[in-house]
């Protein structure tokens, strides 16, 4: 016992000279005396020279002592005299700590509650070493061990971004160095990773919705530092403000827009609730086919081109109510991006976007709330801390009554009827400093008939979780997991005999890791893998009742697994350049069972040409693809606010979807590629060029693409797609091009902003393939069905007073291409239709306004209730935009008609309370 108390004893002696013995010797360098003379001498060069001629070291910020000259002579005085004697008649302030001189411009700093970082071990991050909520400015803040030497080199620090009263994460805040050389962005989670010199540092934290704020860090080694900013509590709701100034032009990506909910709510949509997807189009290169479709194509890519994700959970119909409504609710969504130029190599599967759409976490610190209600759609969201701070939760849902709104549609429609409802749960955990888990889960579930006895249902399911750990401060690593699964299914009783019921269902499971690893200051590295399993019933027909006489009729079931490998390099080339290099490897194995088809070699798939049929055991590999996916992208920074960026990407695509109309609907059916239908390619090539105005709140860009497409699935005329036996024989195999220019122009600050969109683009497809079947248009190229070459949309929001918001949506798009009957024949003693090529006439053009004015209560902030009001009107002009044409025959005469989903405007009303 008393041997180690002694060692013990021994120990902490130790440890007391080894810390007193610097201050001892900084006591006597400062008791030492020194003469200067200095004749207009810059004070940069002053401090120079007295560090030449002493120990210690000034630490300031360059442009603070920009245009301070000293001319003095200074005699036998000590080094705090000397600066005191400097730095007189001036506007700067020193402290002394650490055997360092600290200066200041008009700001007095407070050290009296400094922590210092301790036990780094092999540069890990126990929670002992971590600064919590850097909150003020005017204080200095510590990151790794103190030590002597804190001039040369650089360190990792690693931290959330958190608001100060929910310490909840904020993404996409953006985190700047003083001189704006060094920017780095929070990920979704809210965390982020910075390389830093050692040193005072400055830094500049921005986010939407919040003050910017300011920190000053004096740097030591790698470590943790939490940044806390205070909430705007005016929620001025600009659509974006400064954390977004001139993100397009120093983030390296191209092609990717970040909308936050603030900006979406500003956007009127139809019966006023606000609409993701529907504020998606108005961005340059995304359509849709027109109203009641919340499909979306982005450059040349059909709907099913598009990678949906939720919390990572894949989403494969993100539509509500006819496509009124778009599958994700407003009060729950945190942010939203898009990629369609640079698509990061984590990201797979798809041809054309990335639509990635992140649902926030639950307040750690109090019970909050909020609810809407609007003409025919109600929504809710409770939030909540569940033990002190480290584990949270929130649970939204949504749910419609419109039957009175159907209810006065025409007699023909009398018996309509629609409903909906979708709720999201989201459980949040914080296990320690480095380990941060999330729970998310989805369901929702549609129901509608339109004067029939026919009904619909469909449904989404989706439950994800992911564990996120900071290995140390130059890894971090994300583990996701997720199952989604998809349904429909079709009733119909209007002939008891006939009566039947059709099911499809496509399910999915998928695994992930990400790893993102700061090798130093000029390379960022991301690399991980995925797999994915699939499982689809394509078809499952079963009589409905004891008096139908339907056949059941099954269609084989599906499945495959698809594992991918990436690895990029983000390299800083120098000042101006930065390169980012990437590779994704990706490979697909088609599984049995199944009994598959073999056709004759070169020959049209059709029944004449089947050679044999060949079956295969469960989980026996039938087929493998698989492909090689480059990612490759470059930023040059001419200055700072001029940049031009390029990329390449090539894709692979390995599951399709089967559908007779050009929007996403509920009859659709997912296929996965087998030996008769081969995966999809295409890639694209991007060039752009990024400018800002006025002080950086006005941002523009011009991008141009050109993009090929290989084995892109089209369909023979008069194609069956539903419960089709042998469906490789009604789809055909096309090559295509895209290519197009995008204009965009977005102001970020004052009383009036938005964004203003300009797109010319074009999107052939090419069947000449005499092997697969009667060419199309004599093999010549031809629009694809979404093929809409000019697209503009002004979206305006205009602040009249603090509380009152007016908001305005432009929308012109040309009309979509169609095939017409143009003359009758007789043939075979009977009369016949003859068409026109494919796609080579138009619908009229495309074009709608939308106006709204949003109320906000009062800004006080202790008031139990805050309630706004939003009035509107969805296409102000009651212009009846064409969505389809049609032909019926009577009497022998052939009629054309043109449908209109809204051919008059239709106002909105929505109350919104939150607590």
């Amino acid at each position: 016992m008393t041997a180690h108390l002694i060692k013990v004893n021994c120990k902490l002696f130790l440890t007391y000279i080894l810390i007193a013995i610097p201050f001892l010797l900084f006591s006597q360098e400062r008791e030492k005396t020194y003469s200067f003379n200095f004749n207009n001498t810059p004070l940069v060069k002053v401090f120079e020279q007295v560090e030449k001629v002493s120990s210690v070291k000034f630490y300031y910020q360059p442009s603070d002592l920009d245009g301070v000259f000293v001319s003095k002579s200074i005699s036998n005085s000590t080094l705090n005299n000397v600066v005191k004697e400097v730095l007189s008649n001036t506007a700067i302030n020193f402290f002394v700590y650490d055997e360092s001189f600290f200066l200041t411009k008009g700001i007095r700093l407070d050290i009296s509650n400094l922590k210092q970082e301790n036990d780094i071990a092999n540069r890990q991050l126990p929670s002992t070493n971590t600064v919590d909520g850097a909150k003020v400015f005017n204080k200095l803040y510590e990151v790794g061990i103190r030590n002597n030497n804190t001039k040369v080199g650089t360190a990792a620090v690693v931290g959330y971004v958190l608001d100060e009263a929910t310490k909840n994460p904020i993404p996409g805040a953006k985190i700047s160095s003083a001189d704006n050389k060094i920017n780095v962005t929070s990920d979704s989670a809210g965390l982020y990773i910075i390389t830093l010199p050692l040193g005072l540092n400055y830094l500049t934290i921005t986010a939407v919705e919040y003050k910017m704020a300011k920190r000053q860090v004096m740097i030591y080694g790698d470590g943790k530092l939490n940044l806390e900013i205070k909430q705007n509590v005016e929620m001025l709701r600009e659509i974006n403000i400064l954390s977004q100034r001139s993100s397009a032009l120093k983030n390296l990506e191209m092609g990717v827009n970040k909308l936050t909910i603030a900006s979406i709510k500003q956007v009127p949509a139809v019966f006023g609730e606000p609409d993701i997807l529907r504020v998606v189009l108005t961005l340059p290169g995304v359509q849709s086919v027109g109203e009641a479709s919340t499909g979306f194509n982005v450059r040349g890519g059909s709907v099913d081109n598009n990678l949906i994700l939720l919390d990572n959970s894949t989403i494969y119909n993100p539509s509500h109510f006819f496509g009124f409504f778009s599958a994700f609710n407003p009060d729950v969504v945190k942010e939203v991006q898009l990629y369609k130029s640079t698509i990061p190599e984590r990201f797979g599967g798809r041809l054309a976007s990335v639509l990635e759409v992140q649902n926030r976490e639950g307040d750690k610190t109090k019970l909050k709330g909020s609810a809407g209600i609007g003409m025919i759609t109600s929504r809710f969201s409770v939030e909540a801390p569940i033990d002190s701070g480290r584990t949270s939760f929130i649970l939204a849902g949504r749910g419609t009554y419109s039957n009175w709104l159907l209810d006065l549609l025409p007699a023909e429609y009398k018996n309509s009827r629609a409903s909906f409802y979708d709720l999201n749960f989201g459980i949040s955990h914080k296990l320690d400093d480095r380990n941060d888990l999330n729970l998310t889960a989805y369901t929702s579930r549609d129901n509608f008939k339109l004067n029939s006895d026919t009904s619909y249902n469909y449904t989404n399911r989706n439950l994800s979780f992911e564990w996120r750990k900071r290995i140390n401060p130059r890894l971090r690593a994300s583990f996701k997991a997720a199952l989604d699964n998809y349904a429909y299914k079709i009733e119909s009783d209007a002939n008891l005999v006939n009566a039947y019921t059709l099911k499809f269902n496509v399910g999915q499971a998928n695994v992930k890791a990400d790893f993102k690893y700061i090798f130093n200051d000029n390379h960022i590295l991301n690399f991980g893998i995925s797999s994915i399993g699939y499982n689809i019933q394509p078809g499952k027909f079963d009589p409905l009742g004891g008096t139908s006489l339907v056949q059941k009729e099954t269609l084989q079931e599906e499945k495959a697994l698809e594992t991918a490998l990436y690895f990029g390099d983000e390299f800083k080339v120098n000042e101006r350049l930065t390169v980012n290099l990437g590779l994704r490897y990706s490979i697909y194995n088609m599984l049995g069972p199944r009994v598959l088809n073999v056709y004759a070699e070169g020959q049209p798939k059709t029944d004449v040409n089947i050679l044999s049929t060949e079956s295969y055991s469960n989980n026996r590999i039938i087929k493998t693809y698989q492909s090689p996916e480059i990612r490759l992208a470059g930023r040059y920074s001419f200055t700072d606010d001029l940049s031009l960026k390029a990329s390449y990407n090539t894709l692979i695509q390995y599951i399709h979807l089967l559908s007779n109309t050009t929007a996403v609907a509920p009859t659709d059916v997912w296929k996965l590629s087998d030996p008769n239908i081969s995966p999809q390619k295409g890639s694209q090539v991007s060039l752009g060029i990024y400018r800002t105005f006025a002080s950086k709140t006005i941002e523009t860009s011009v991008e141009t693409y050109f993009k090929r497409l290989r084995d892109f699935l089209d369909y023979k005329s008069g194609a069956t797609l539903i419960m089709n036996q042998a469906i490789e024989q009604d789809v055909i195999k096309t090559n295509g091009k895209a290519y197009g220019v995008e204009f965009f122009v977005k102001k970020t600050t004052g009383k009036l902003n938005g964004w203003v969109s300009y797109a010319y683009s074009k999107v052939l497809l090419k069947m000449d393939d005499i092997t697969e079947g009667p060419l199309v248009n004599g093999g010549q190229y031809y629009p694809a069905n979404y093929d809409k070459p000019h697209s503009f949309n002004f979206t305006g929001n205009y602040k009249i007073k603090q509380r009152y918001h007016f908001s305005l949506n432009f929308t012109y798009s040309t009309g979509r291409p169609i095939t017409l009957p143009i003359a009758k024949y007789y043939y075979a003693g009977s009369e016949r239709v003859y068409y026109s090529d494919r796609n080579s006439y138009r619908v009229p053009d495309y074009l709608r306004m939308d106006v709204s004015l949003n109320i906000e209560g009062n800004h006080k902030v202790k008031q139990l209730l805050h309630n706004s009001w939003t009035f509107g009107v969805y296409n102000v002009t009651g212009r009846r935009n064409v969505f389809s044409t049609f032909f019926t025959q009577d009497s022998g005469v052939i009629n054309g008609y043109n449908l209109s989903i809204f051919a008059t405007a239709i106002p909105f009303v929505n109350y919104n309370i939150r607590f």
